[in-house]
């Protein structure tokens, strides 16, 4: 039976109550980023599958090749994800650590993935070794790898940014409704459970419009007493 204070609570305390609950659960989640990463380690499986495609694991400072090789380039871009920096910025190191991996060697394999002309490509990695100019052909070419690696990695942050909300926002679910069966069964028992699974499941997406969202049942409420009178 649903207790009377409980049924007697106005919907814009309700409202603000179960967006709290949210808050805290996001709270929880975002904590276990203490752990390892936590929750941030999502997404970043869909970054490192690209740059891994672009940077040749065989790749090692000790070999005379590039200034960074993949597990270090990975572990920059790893904790670059992992502190929330923009995604903008993040992007451009990204670019930036793999056009510094571009070499004679390697360069038919980035140009491969990324879809550009090998030979082209490869000249160009060469005359940029020796400071030599570029032709224009090689201009154009390397301007083309510039932009389709920057629509690569776009996707790729894009895709990981997606999969860390995702993810975020589905175990903050779980969290809270934990959180709501815990402080009904404390306060009510377990009657209520129901009720509170509901709150919970409302929680997480209540949460970042839940001020907004009282401010309006509050104005409506108004509203309805004014044409009342």
């Amino acid at each position: 039976m649903l207790d009377p204070a409980v049924g007697s609570l106005d919907l814009s305390k309700v409202v603000l109550a179960i967006g709290g609950l949210g808050t805290a659960a996001y709270g929880v989640v975002d904590a276990t980023k203490g752990i390892g990463g936590g929750i941030s380690n999502r997404g970043f499986g869909d970054i490192k599958k690209v740059v891994s495609r672009l940077i040749p694991p065989s790749a090692r400072k000790t070999d005379g090749g590039p200034a960074l090789d993949l597990e270090s380039a990975l572990a920059t871009l790893r904790a670059n994800w992992m502190n929330g920096m923009a995604l903008a910025d993040q992007k451009s190191i990204a670019k930036a650590l793999i056009k510094l991996n571009l070499t004679p060697a390697n360069s038919t394999g980035m140009a491969a993935v990324v879809g550009v002309d090998p030979t082209k490509l490869t000249s160009v990695a060469t005359k940029m070794s020796t400071g030599e100019n570029l032709t224009q052909p090689e201009t154009d070419v390397y301007g083309r790898f510039d932009l389709l690696l920057n629509s690569l990695l776009d996707q790729a942050y894009q895709r990981g940014d997606q999969r860390y909300r995702n993810s975020a926002k589905l175990a903050a679910v779980f969290v809270s409704v934990a959180l709501a069966w815990w402080s009904t069964w404390f306060l009510y028992g377990k009657e209520e459970f129901a009720l509170a699974t509901v709150a919970g499941l409302l929680a997480t997406p209540l949460a970042p419009v839940a001020k907004d969202l009282a401010s309006a049942v509050q104005a409506g409420a108004k509203l309805a007493q004014f044409w009342k009178q």
